[in-house]
């Protein structure tokens, strides 16, 4: 007789109810693994709580708030960058002929805007829906999120936005309007954390671009060590410095 396994329980939460542990999301052998609950807020003290405890949201506009905490998780720690020669050409060569600058925080809303219309490969739409971006904005106004922009001759061509708690930097999305844009801003994102001692990037789920760029996999339980042991230190002073490009313009790819 065959064993038919049974869905396993997803916590409903009421707006203001703690969450489970991350160690209890869904795993390998049920029907969505790294799912941890559903329901509650997306309001700033949740979204605070739900980062410090390795907990992200993630849902479609037709579904209720989803809550994730994934095993392995991807993370790009910042030495391990890999700046690939073209890139760094590009970067080399917009700064000097002056086109290419790094801002950050000038334009958080136009970024989120920008990465909620970006085309994915093999998605139709975007779950970066308009109770999120509220969300995000919210929570930049709070200073717990923030973005990192490309401009090229004063027009913003790419970007990303992340989440900051202490050390920890959560990265979410980013878009490009022009070769490479994106791949900039997140190489100065880079950078600023070999300054501020950052010790991960969070990245989420793993992807091949993710990868070639020097993200990778690490256990659920390594990755919420380190973010229990970062996120209460002082949070950096979001800008950025051109000379901070020295740390990855002029140091050998891993």
């Amino acid at each position: 007789m065959t064993r038919v396994r049974s869905t396993p329980y997803l916590p409903w939460l009421s707006p203001g109810e703690p969450f489970p542990s991350a160690h209890d999301a869904w795993g390998p052998g049920d029907p969505i693994p790294g799912l941890l609950a559903a329901g509650g807020a997306l309001d700033v003290p949740t979204l605070r709580r739900a980062y410090a405890q390795g907990i992200f949201p993630w849902f479609s506009h037709d579904q209720p708030f989803l809550w994730w905490s994934t095993d392995p998780r991807m993370v790009l720690v910042p030495q391990a960058f890999r700046l690939h020669p073209s890139l760094r050409k590009s970067i080399r060569q917009g700064l000097k002929s002056g086109r290419l600058s790094i801002r950050i925080d000038t334009a958080f809303e136009q970024v989120i805007r920008a990465c909620a219309t970006a085309p994915r490969p093999g998605q139709a739409g975007t779950w970066i829906v308009r109770a999120m971006q509220d969300a995000y904005l919210a929570l930049h106004q709070a200073g717990d999120a923030h973005s990192v922009e490309t401009w090229w001759e004063d027009e913003l061509v790419g970007g990303l936005y992340c989440v900051n708690l202490g050390r920890m930097v959560f990265g979410e999305s980013m878009f490009s309007h022009r070769t490479d844009a994106s791949k900039m801003a997140l190489a100065a994102l880079v950078a600023c954390a070999q300054v501020w001692d950052v010790p991960m990037i969070d990245c989420q789920q793993n992807t091949r671009h993710l990868a070639s760029l020097g993200a990778e996999e690490i256990p659920r339980s390594t990755f919420l060590e380190t973010v229990s042991g970062a996120y209460l230190d002082a949070t950096p002073d979001w800008r950025f410095d051109p000379l901070y490009w020295d740390q990855i313009l002029f140091t050998p790819t891993p």
